[in-house]
């Protein structure tokens, strides 16, 4: 007994280390149950990073290429020496041919190889970045944005499938486009962060040079890294180079006409009319050539299914509700007078919040916890955009950190569940489908942009005019207060202007400009309200509808697939 005692905590601490060791190797299988680390991935950890990197530095070259412009036309029109109005026609034109060229780019990656698809696609971007260095003049500009428009449409593609390689196929539809749909959606704020410091050294020709920095780089990380090849078909069709020159007509005249038409206003010039007009009647010839096509590049049978429908409503609901920090933040503090450098701080809090929002939504999704996510990215977008109602003309960008990081955080938890959602909807309808579903997502983000900066923007403009009549009505020298304000202005620029008309002028042009700046916070604080009340109601009704029992069941997706069969054989 005396022996043997000693060797009872021996055995006892034994038993504890074996514990900790079977601990451990279970949180190792863990680990490299991810296939992202060690030998189980079938690449070294090195490689793996680089493929994420590559999309990461493809996003970025993506997104700067697409915004460089949009989000830097004061500054561009004072160095062409154009209006507002004819500046915006350098995004016009790239948006033209890039919002519909992602549904023929489907068939092109199948027929041609991805191999041959990526090498060609970021070669074409690099050429179409090194001439716009060549550019002297806002009519050159405007062309080679169009033909930017056409390169750099395979380039969010590429993002996706760079990101998609990185990571093993169990973590394909969670973590790869949670962080895809990151990259891409912090692309504009990321243009917005480095513009300030590029247009203070070079104007034009250091964006441009920046761009081709990029894609210079991107061509590189292409070319040294291979994506997994896929099996060609002998998909492309006489009838595809048809039907799609329709739709290219057809959706790039409404985006021009929808990028263009605050600045010309929608009433007011002929040709916005007459583009809408051809436009409706190529989208409806298209369509009219796609029903009677046996392998169409639009399926409208599985696009009018209702779960379809439902599911592109609401995309376009999300980017009109996301249209509050795109259009309406930004447009606020340029109305002030802010320049990029004075809201720097709130571009690193918006990229901040988006990437914690991504890594979020790609650990919920991982958990299969995305039920209630559409809920609380709606419950976050509504009190972000209501905070923001609340603005005055002393609101500055460190105000808007928490109600620009809650609408930032509520978008991408949305958008990755919904292209995941989207994506096994449409490959359980049948391989023919995924060219349809490419339509319904891209469109619904690229017009639904669209779309909803231009009815924020009329609305701001509409509402204007109502606060101003309201408020100048007051602005009589008989109003005693005016006066007060008048005399007092009046007093100050006494030593500078000595004739008493010309002060007078002045003080009055004075006050006029006040009014006017507050007509315009009150203007965009009736928008932010109808933003938080558009997402407040679609909330509701999708509680509604949780409460009433409606989930996109497994039955409802098999009448989809079901129907898409039907048609495909029919």
């Amino acid at each position: 007994m005396c022996l043997c005692a000693p060797g009872l905590p021996r055995a006892s601490e034994s038993r504890a280390q074996t514990a900790v060791a079977a601990k451990r190797n279970e949180g190792v299988k863990t680990l490299m149950s991810l296939r992202l680390f060690g030998p189980s991935s079938g690449r070294p950890f090195y490689l793996t990073a680089s493929y994420f990197c590559a999309s990461v530095l493809v996003w970025m070259t993506q997104g700067f290429g697409m915004n460089m412009t949009s989000v830097n036309i004061p500054q561009i029109a004072g160095a062409f020496g154009a209006s507002i109005s004819e500046a915006t026609w350098l995004n016009a034109a790239y948006m033209a041919p890039n919002v519909s060229l992602s549904i023929l780019l489907v068939k092109i990656r199948n027929q041609f190889g991805l191999r041959m698809f990526t090498v060609v696609s970021i070669v074409s971007f690099s050429a179409a970045a090194l001439l716009h260095v060549y550019v002297v003049d806002l009519r050159t500009a405007v062309i080679l944005r169009f033909f930017a428009g056409i390169a750099a449409a395979p380039m969010s593609t590429l993002g996706m499938l760079y990101m998609m390689e990185a990571f093993p196929p169990a973590l394909k539809p969670t973590w790869a486009i949670s962080l895809s749909l990151t990259c891409s959606t912090i692309g504009s704020t990321f243009t917005r962060l480095i513009s300030t410091s590029l247009l203070d050294y070079g104007q034009w020709k250091a964006l441009s040079t920046m761009e081709l920095g990029l894609a210079l780089c991107s061509l590189a990380a292409v070319l040294a890294l291979h994506l997994t090849p896929i099996a060609r078909e002998n998909v492309l069709e006489v009838w595809d180079f048809v039907s799609y020159p329709l739709l290219a007509i057809g959706f790039g005249l409404i985006a021009i006409v929808l990028v263009q038409g605050t600045n010309y206003w929608w009433f007011e010039v002929r040709w916005i009319g007459v583009c809408s007009a051809v436009a409706i009647a190529s989208i409806c010839a298209a369509l009219l050539i796609e029903l009677h096509r046996s392998r169409p590049l639009i399926d409208l049978q599985w696009l009018t299914h209702p779960i379809v429908l439902r599911f592109a409503v609401t995309l376009v609901l999300f980017r009109f509700v996301l249209s509050e920090q795109t259009a309406g933040a930004y447009g606020l503090f340029r109305s002030f007078g802010l320049l990029g450098e004075q809201s720097r701080s709130l571009y690193v809090a918006i990229i901040g919040a988006t990437i914690l929002g991504g890594l979020l939504c790609g650990a919920i999704m991982e958990a299969k916890r995305t039920a209630l996510l559409p809920a609380l990215a709606l419950a976050l977008i509504s009190s972000g955009a209501y905070v923001d109602s609340h603005s005055t003309v002393l609101t500055r960008p460190e105000n808007m950190y928490l109600s620009q990081a809650l609408i930032a955080l509520g978008g991408i938890l949305f958008l990755p569940p919904a292209l995941s959602a989207g994506t096994a909807l449409a490959q359980s309808s049948g391989p023919m489908t995924m060219s349809s579903f490419v339509a319904v997502f891209l469109l619904s983000q690229n017009l639904g942009a669209l779309a909803g900066s231009a009815a924020f923007g009329s609305f701001v403009v509409v509402r204007e005019r109502v606060h101003s009549s309201r408020l100048i009505e007051p602005v009589l020298q008989s109003n005693p207060i005016v006066a007060q304000q008048l005399d007092r202005i009046n007093n100050v620029y006494r030593g500078v202007l000595p004739d008493d008309r010309l002060r007078s002028a002045e003080a009055v042009a004075n006050v006029a400009r006040r009014q006017s700046q507050q007509a315009t916070v009150l203007a965009y604080n009736d928008a932010f309200l109808l933003i938080a009340l558009c997402a407040a109601g679609t909330l509701g009704i999708l509680v509604l509808g949780i409460i009433l029992g409606y989930r996109p069941s497994r039955v409802e997706s098999t009448t989809v697939t079901n129907d898409a069969r039907v048609s495909s054989n029919s």
